[in-house]
């Protein structure tokens, strides 16, 4: 029903595909893998009708006729939907609004006004049907980043498109959302639906994938049935080299006797005064060169604990944190970015990149203060700064040596990410609070950043990680705290027998594990404090 053949597409002087060929069948669940930068994001953009025909080499055929697109509103029309990895939603808007965005029931003459009962009465349907546990009448910007990818897949769904691109669709997603999903793909393939799949997670790709695509540097290296592959063939295809140890070796640590340099003590936090609490009596502790893991389910606080550390979300109605010998209560960003403390946020093109500006520009954006002479920025310091941490983070892209000068927006998004690990390094941080570092990345680039966190405890930096993937937890942390519903559920050491895969997602599921399973250590609680602390 679709199909590419010899596709090429430059900006200016940079190649951004060299030879595609790509062809999808009816009712086919066909995975598209490839590292950052190996060119998924613009053949998406081709396939949807961002890059309008005639701005590419090559033919783009659907059910065997030359597909004619001018604009994204076109492919919509022929029944192509895009779920992209960077969220397309209105904040300000309700769940119901955002997924008839554009195609809202219609009453009275003429259809001159939006039914709002039916949008709701259909949306509630729809996300029902889904599984997906939403109020319509919910404004997203209230939500978090899981929950609204979830919103964006039943506004594409809702559509009934028959051809559905996923980028990356789970990324923010829990294994159980996860699972919905991909049953639902599934579903969705029976009655005729043909999907492409976009994922850096293999095992949901051969969990789901009736064939898989690799592209490397702007080519497509093979095309087979998905039974015919194995993890090890495709990592070779999208690397163009083995990548056998993912994780970087575990190292032997004892910090038995230590002084942890983060300590947490019965820390209850309430979204608003006089809410109910969030977050319920959470204690934990982070030595300098340890990586203590947070697990859980979307929605179970994990991001809400990193963004009250640093002082920018809730009210803190008990308990204590201590950085090293100082007491953190009435804490604000800037404060705690001057105490050592650098925050990664789950969505760094909303919160950790300013998009349009250049790489350099937003390497040295938080440490500006470490770079100014008598008021005035020192421009040769800040160039060789961010030089260095431009290498240290192992930064490139097709520009090379002029990487520094190109806006952020024009990187791909696993060097987006090392933009916003190399801008919080240069403030000198004692703690990295990382919340879902390696989203939607390549294998590839996941390694690097698995290395470089590995590298900083080395130096003693102390790490506290929020992951949505077990496996990441089991490979890079040291423990692993697991919370359910904002309250701890557990705590994992790994190498452990206790410290299963089975074992973390009952505890982030609420559930007593079973007799003849190991039991997680559970954390001792203290009691809360009475004091009550108002973020502005």
């Amino acid at each position: 029903m679709l199909c590419l053949r010899g596709v090429k597409k430059r900006f200016g002087g940079v190649v951004a595909l060299a030879g595609v060929d790509f062809t999808l069948q009816p009712g086919e669940i066909h995975a598209l893998c490839g590292e950052n930068g190996a060119g998924k994001s613009t053949l998406i953009k081709i396939l949807s009708g961002v890059h309008p025909s005639g701005s590419f080499e090559g033919e783009y055929l659907l059910d065997g006729r030359p597909a004619r697109l001018g604009s994204h509103a076109d492919a919509a029309a022929m029944g192509i939907a895009v779920i992209y990895q960077e969220l397309a939603l209105c904040d300000e808007l309700t769940v119901a609004e955002n997924i008839f965005l554009g195609h809202e029931p219609q009453s009275g003459p003429f259809g001159l006004f939006v039914d709002g009962v039916r949008m709701v009465r259909e949306a509630r349907q729809l996300l029902r049907t889904l599984g997906i546990d939403l109020d319509p009448d919910a404004k997203i910007g209230r939500l978090g980043v899981g929950q609204k990818q979830l919103v964006e897949i039943a506004k594409a769904l809702g559509r009934r498109s028959r051809v559905l691109i996923l980028d990356e669709p789970t990324a923010a997603l829990s294994e159980r959302e996860t699972d919905t999903l991909l049953e639902l793909l599934r579903e969705l393939r029976l009655r005729g639906t043909a999907c492409i799949y976009i994922s850096h997670k293999l095992d949901e790709v051969f969990a789901i994938a009736d064939r898989i695509t690799v592209l490397r540097d702007g080519r497509s290296i093979f095309t087979q049935p998905a039974g015919a592959l194995d993890t090890t063939t495709v990592i070779r295809g999208m690397c163009g080299r083995e990548v056998t140890d993912l994780f970087p070796p575990r190292r032997a640590r004892d910090f038995a006797g230590t002084p942890p340099l983060l300590s947490i003590r019965g820390l209850t936090v309430a979204p608003a005064m006089g809410a109910a609490p969030r977050l319920r009596q959470i204690s934990l502790e982070v030595r300098a060169g340890e990586v203590l893991g947070i697990g859980g389910l979307l929605g179970a606080g994990r991001t809400e604990l990193l963004l009250h550390i640093y002082g920018a979300w809730g009210v803190r109605c008990g308990g204590t944190i201590h950085l090293g010998h100082q007491d953190l209560g009435a804490v604000t960003p800037a404060s705690a970015l001057a105490a050592g403390i650098a925050l990664l946020s789950e969505e760094r093109r909303r919160y950790g990149l300013c998009m349009d500006e250049s790489v350099s520009f937003n390497l040295s954006l938080s440490s500006l203060a470490q770079l100014i002479e008598h008021g005035i920025i020192d421009a040769g310091r800040e160039a060789a700064s961010n030089l260095a941490m431009a290498d240290r983070v192992r930064l490139r892209s097709a520009a090379g040596a002029g990487t520094l000068a190109v806006a952020a927006r024009a990187l791909s998004g696993g060097n987006q990410q090392k933009v916003v690990l190399g801008k919080a390094l240069l403030t000198r941080p004692r703690l990295l609070l990382l919340d879902e570092p390696t989203r939607g990345i390549d294998i590839g680039a996941k390694q690097e950043i698995y290395e470089l966190i590995a590298g900083l405890c080395e130096q003693g930096l102390a790490v506290l990680m929020v992951s949505s993937e077990l496996p990441e937890l089991l490979g890079l942390c040291d423990r692993v705290l697991v919370l359910h519903d904002g309250a701890p559920a557990g705590e994992f050491v790994p190498g452990d027998s206790a410290a299963s895969a089975e074992a973390m997602l009952a505890a982030a599921l609420g559930q007593a594990p079973s007799s003849d399973a190991p039991h997680p250590v559970l954390l001792n609680q203290a009691a809360p404090v009475a004091a009550k602390v108002t973020y502005p």
